[in-house]
């Protein structure tokens, strides 16, 4: 489903090279759960973006479905990411001055789906993750945990195949992160694929496999 061919990436950083991935080579099967972990700045995010369609390769492939995104125009990389791909992120994203309800309906919006669906999906997701009655808050009314919910029913709201997540309980009390990570365990159980980046061993051990990066490379696979 995704797949990695020879990739690297090299940025130029005050005159200096700097290799955030180096010869990667990954592949991850349809409804697989995969985990990327090690130390801070070994290329985890920098991987999880480039599968992701957003940070294209210096060097090397990246294939959906067998098809090289990076070949193809940003216009065609947007409308796989929109049709076929959700990321969780840290720090959320939720935009402020929209309410819970308004949030998860912003990708149904931009899909062009009309309103009365985009109300009743936005409300059946919100309740699935615990916030339905919370609909009308917004996200200084929400606490952390409820905020990285909503931002969990948005990226479910076009029914993704894939789920990318980098560090999705990096900002949570150790109980809510239970909470997503369990989240996360249902969506790969419904058959969605999930690769999740994160710095905690218990976190990861939840994936079927994991992928270990020092330095840009990946030194081991289980």
């Amino acid at each position: 489903m995704l797949r990695m061919e020879g990739v690297s990436k090299n940025y130029n950083h005050r005159s200096a090279a700097v290799t955030a991935l180096s010869d990667a080579n990954v592949a991850v099967d349809r409804g697989d759960y995969v985990s990327v972990v090690g130390p801070s700045g070994c290329g985890k995010s920098t991987l999880l973006l480039m599968l992701g369609g957003m940070l294209s390769p210096t060097r090397g492939r990246v294939l959906f479905d067998d098809e090289s995104l990076y070949d193809l125009s940003p216009d065609q990389r947007a409308a796989i990411r929109k049709k076929h791909i959700g990321f969780v992120f840290q720090t959320f994203n939720l935009v402020p001055y929209l309410t819970a309800m308004e949030n998860v309906q912003i990708p149904l919006l931009l899909a062009g789906v009309d309103e009365q669906t985009q109300t009743q999906r936005a409300e059946e997701l919100l309740a699935r993750v615990g916030l339905g009655d919370r609909l009308d808050h917004k996200p200084s009314e929400l606490s952390v945990g409820q905020q990285q919910r909503v931002a969990l029913a948005r990226v479910l709201a076009n029914d993704p195949a894939i789920i990318l997540a980098d560090e999705p309980t990096g900002n949570l009390d150790p109980d809510t992160g239970t909470q997503v990570l369990s989240f996360l365990d249902e969506l790969n159980a419904e058959g969605r694929t999930v690769v999740m980046v994160t710095h905690d061993p218990q976190a990861a051990a939840r994936a079927k496999r994991t992928l270990h990066l020092v330095d840009g490379a990946i030194v081991s696979g289980e």
